[in-house]
């Protein structure tokens, strides 16, 4: 698991969509959080694995923007986005395993060739059938 300095981490506080009773309007209880992936201190092999998604939340900069309003708390809507940063940094931190190719086994050759000749059996069937 990666630790994302806080000083790398850009917030703002904007006004929340949806329902939120009174307050809606004069309280602003959602969060930007903007995260520089070209500016941070993520190693490189990580930084080219998150700039390499192809995310929404990836601007063409390389900037991450996170908008949470999950909530009407402001400080839990900030945890509820260092979390989802959290997920996507640490989602590209393990290097994917590369898939080698193998061959089939003799056993599968064999069931697949079987049941494609008893497949051909059943369309065989289906002809018109003649009085000998």
């Amino acid at each position: 698991m990666l630790d994302i300095p806080d000083s790398e981490i850009e917030w703002t506080a904007v006004r929340a969509q949806g329902a939120g009773g009174q307050n809606v309007n004069k309280v602003s209880s959602a969060v930007h959080l903007r995260f520089d992936v070209r500016a941070s201190s993520l190693p490189e092999a990580v930084k080219a694995r998150l700039l390499a998604l192809r995310d929404h939340r990836m601007t063409a900069e390389g900037i991450v923007i996170i908008k949470a309003q999950r909530y009407r708390s402001l400080e839990l809507n900030r945890q509820d986005a260092i979390a989802r940063l959290h997920a996507l940094v640490n989602g590209v931190a393990r290097p994917p395993v590369v898939r080698r190719a193998t061959r089939p086994t003799l056993g599968s050759q064999k069931r697949r060739l079987e049941g494609k000749s008893q497949r051909g059996q059943v369309k065989a069937l289906r002809g018109k059938v003649t009085e000998s």
